[in-house]
């Protein structure tokens, strides 16, 4: 039995990693970040500490001292918490006083780069995950028109140029046009934007970056995504093959087949 570490966000995901190093026979060390967790984490790890982002070597050293070798990332950090007043520590200004630019990728492979300086390594959440991951198809709903196809081929394009920027993972297409592409405020508002510009039967495309490190920052839709569809009157949501995790996947796809939401995977 070994200890894993846990570096939760919000939402879902840390539960379901937990619940899987849990099935596995490891035991979960999780790291809550008090800005971000669920308090319920509580009921799905076998130990539990909480930490403000910006409290780093705090955040190593109980690491260490509770002989933990990996850790798994899971959970949204909004992005915009770096431009807030986050109280650092040492260690987490020396990391973000050497990063040449502050996109997604860079400030998280300096943070991987730190931990295994302290002997800890990151490891994807797909180790426990994969089952998550879906293949090419139509995975709820009705099938698409040549139209709605032709939508997706083009909003892939584009949103595998804009992640491969570091820009976003999501683009909403209509009509041959783009809607609204998603920066740092995420999936759910971004696809209320393109709702408020654009109206309703568009399509939104997620994809992984061309290079994705699948360590850390993967695409994840889940229930709640699949419910703000709804409410924002897409038609339908295509997203990448072998390479983005939908949480609760079972549950969230008989949803969306219930409330009329095409889900394709290309």
């Amino acid at each position: 039995m070994k200890n894993i570490g846990l570096i939760a966000g919000s939402d879902r995901f840390p539960f379901l990693v937990a619940q899987e190093i849990r099935k596995s026979g490891d035991r979960t060390i999780c790291i809550a970040l008090k800005e971000e967790a669920d308090l319920r984490l509580n009921e799905v790890c076998d130990k539990i500490y909480w930490f403000s982002i910006g409290k780093f070597q705090k955040i190593l050293d109980t690491l260490k001292s509770e002989n933990v070798k990996n850790v798994v990332m899971a959970g949204k950090v909004q992005h915009v918490r770096i431009y807030s007043a986050i109280k650092m520590d040492w260690r987490a200004i020396k990391v973000m006083g050497s990063l040449v630019n502050k996109k997604t990728d860079t400030i998280l492979g300096a943070i991987a780069n730190e931990f295994e300086r302290d002997g800890i390594r990151l490891i994807s959440p797909d180790v426990y995950l994969k089952h998550l991951f879906v293949e090419k198809g139509l995975l709820s709903g009705r099938k698409l028109s040549a139209r709605e196809n032709r939508d997706v081929g083009f909003g892939y394009k584009i949103a595998k140029g804009v992640a491969g920027l570091d820009i976003g993972q999501v683009v909403v297409v209509k009509d041959g046009s783009v809607i609204a592409v998603e920066s740092v405020e995420g999936t759910d508002e971004c696809i209320k934007r393109a709702y408020k510009l654009g109206g309703e039967n568009a399509i939104v495309v997620k994809v992984a970056k061309p290079d994705q490190d699948f360590r850390f920052d993967l695409p994840v839709i889940g229930i709640n995504t699949i419910y703000t569809l709804k409410e924002n009157r897409i038609r339908a949501m295509a997203v990448e093959s072998n390479a983005a995790l939908i949480l609760d996947k079972n549950e969230a796809l008989d949803i969306a087949k219930k409330i009329g939401i095409t889900i394709i995977s290309i």
